[in-house]
């Protein structure tokens, strides 16, 4: 399915075309009937001689409706650039040219309409000065027909040539991402809300759940058309009416987009290759513009970033800054204006840009691998701007379709170039590091647990939250990141802990002597231990970790042994007489009400008794 769309200057006949070749009549507002002149974007379609049927838009014309223009042109296959044999080129020609040059449209149709208030050598000057006017633009080749809407002349001509044309020309490709920016929402009674559009790059089908970006609203479409034709499934490249329930009308508007849920995300800013007019006035850094891409209009400033002035018919890689967050994905086309007009153009390269240093060495080169490399380059570039990504997210960064960036992805694993965590099977949900982004998260982690062991040699290791935190990594993949790293010898891990593999904690000498010494004031009096016997706080951390010592409160700490002969008694107790209380335990070890105060309360908290009353029982 083919959409085409008309371009050309106001009066010069494009909707009467339009109504001639379909038998519809484009213009559907009250005003534009009354006025006879389009207003906002119209729509028909066209079944061609080959039976094969095609979407029309039709847009105004108007210098001051270009932005409805806009809305209407960017999801076009082939434009047919109308000028009025009686008339011959005018400022909106040339502007509307401008713009389809801008936007790429390579497939094109020169009409001349009126061809019966002419005569045949004025047509033929006419044809002369539109050929200069295409010179050097993608029309510059495109065929020349002249035609009457009045009287029917030329049409079935027109008719043939569009279906050559089209059958020519490219499908719509569909990797899998299906998007419909939103050109008209409304009401139809008995359905609801009904959007219309041209769907790109996949496939929407009836009960689909669906988003609208970026405005975050979900919703279930109801019901799919096309040239009034119910549909169950629609490829991408198709105009189309969709139905939607959950949302209403009034939350809608031009430049919103329906999408499937969680691959369309916004951005605030996007770097771009952009081309300047061949009869513009210069563009300076920091340039306040309104972009418009898709149906969207939005006002923006252009960033230059390899230049500090860009000419007339010259090009520039500038960041665009937007005034609010947009749905933007790579390889969308573009177009900029200001109060002069239509200034210039281009492509989006990185949806989701960075701020960058002006004239950085490194990110132009980046840039120019993004526009111009290999799947597996752009691919590359895509995982290191945005490490650790999904591998699905690639589909939107790179602009790949999935099956090709899972090729790009195994190759690039193949050559060592991408680590894949986890299972190692690249599926939408894989996590990608690019090698040397890999690399960096394991050289820091071992610096951290190093540094660690430097502060605190008698420690076992460094906590995972705290590694991670350090890392600055989400749970799900810092899980990952620890499986890879230990399953290579980087790191060990050691219950809640990370470590280096040969780390070792051990007491210096020196430490070792006041560790014995402490050891050897606890055990002079088991049960009732020193409460302020002096021990370095690292020394006692070690002891407990070699399970030297038991802490059961903030200032008793019994030996092991202690600590187990009293377990063991006041378990075989239990097993005896079924409970036990504070005073029994206290005189089974001939100590002090503290102690057993604190060695019960500990009991309790490892769930080896339960308190009731006064009374301990086993649990």
């Amino acid at each position: 399915m083919y959409v085409i769309g008309t371009a050309g200057h106001v009066d010069h006949g494009k909707s009467t075309l339009v109504k001639a070749l379909t038998g519809i009549d484009p213009d559907r507002l009250k005003e534009e009937k009354a006025r006879e002149m389009t207003i906002d974007l119209g729509f028909a379609w066209l079944k061609l001689p080959n039976g094969e049927e095609v979407g029309v838009v039709d847009v105004p014309g108007h210098e001051r409706l270009v932005r409805n223009m806009l809305a209407g042109v960017g999801g076009i296959d082939l434009a047919m650039l109308i000028v009025a044999a009686d008339e011959g080129v005018a400022p909106q020609t040339r502007e509307h040219l401008a713009i389809l040059d801008l936007l790429r449209v390579k497939s094109g149709i020169i009409v001349l309409t009126k061809k019966d208030l002419v005569d045949k050598d004025w047509i033929e000057l006419v044809k002369s000065d539109v050929q200069q006017a295409v010179a050097g633009t993608t029309l510059k080749d495109a065929p020349i027909i002249a035609v009457s809407s009045v009287s029917g002349e030329g049409l079935p001509e027109l008719k043939t040539l569009i279906a050559e044309k089209l059958a020519k020309t490219e499908p719509r490709k569909d990797i899998g991402r299906p998007r419909l920016p939103i050109d008209r929402s409304f009401v139809m009674t008995g359905f609801g809300t009904v959007v219309t559009g041209t769907l790109l790059d996949g496939s929407f089908s009836i009960g689909q759940e669906v988003e609208i970006v970026p405005k975050g609203l979900q919703a279930r479409i109801r019901g799919l058309q096309t040239h009034r034709k119910k549909l169950e499934t629609a490829s991408p490249g198709r105009r189309l009416a969709v139905n939607l329930s959950g949302v209403d009308h009034a939350q809608l508007e031009r430049g919103d987009v329906v999408a499937t849920p969680g691959w369309l995300t916004t951005t605030a800013a996007f770097d771009a290759r952009i081309q300047l007019t061949r009869d513009a006035p210069p563009m300076k850094h920091n340039a306040v513009v309104t972009l418009y891409v898709q149906t969207s209009e939005i006002p923006a400033r252009v960033r230059l970033l390899d230049v500090d002035e860009v000419k007339a018919g010259e090009s520039a890689w500038v960041q665009v800054k937007l005034s609010r967050p947009s749905a933007i994905v790579k390889g969308d086309l573009f177009i900029v204006r200001n109060s002069w007009g239509t200034v210039g153009g281009g492509e989006v390269i990185e949806p989701k840009a960075q701020r960058h240093r002006r004239f950085s060495k490194e990110t132009l080169d980046r840039l120019e691998v993004l526009e111009a490399g290999t799947p597996e380059e752009v691919a590359l570039e895509a995982i290191v701007s945005s490490e650790p990504c999904q591998a699905k997210a690639l589909v939107g960064a790179a602009s790949l379709s999935w099956e090709q960036a899972k090729q790009a992805i195994e190759k690039l694993v193949k050559e060592g170039q991408v680590v894949v965590l986890g299972p190692g099977v690249v599926d939408e949900n894989a996590v990608l590091y690019s090698a040397h982004g890999f690399d960096k998260v394991a050289s820091s982690a071992k610096a951290l647990l190093a540094d660690y062991h430097q502060k605190f040699p008698l420690r076992r290791g460094m906590p995972k939250e705290e590694v991670r935190n350090r890392l600055s990594v989400a749970q799900a993949v810092f899980t990952l990141v620890v499986q890879r790293l230990s399953a290579t010898k980087a790191i060990a891990e050691d219950g809640s802990m990370l470590r280096l593999p040969t780390h070792q904690p051990m007491l210096s000498p020196a430490m070792q002597k006041e560790a014995d010494a402490y050891l050897k004031a606890l055990a002079s009096s088991p049960y009732s231990p020193p409460v302020d016997a002096s021990v370095n706080a690292e020394v006692l951390a070690f002891l407990l970790e070699q399970g030297k010592v038991v802490r059961t409160s903030a200032d008793v700490v019994f030996t092991a042994e202690a600590y187990k002969d009293m377990l063991d008694k006041v378990i075989a107790r239990l097993k005896v007489s079924g409970k036990v209380t504070l005073g029994e335990v206290r005189d089974m070890f001939g100590t002090s009400r503290k102690y057993v105060q604190s060695f019960l309360e500990y009991l309790d908290q490892q769930r080896v008794t339960r308190r009731v009353g006064d009374e301990r029982v086993l649990r």
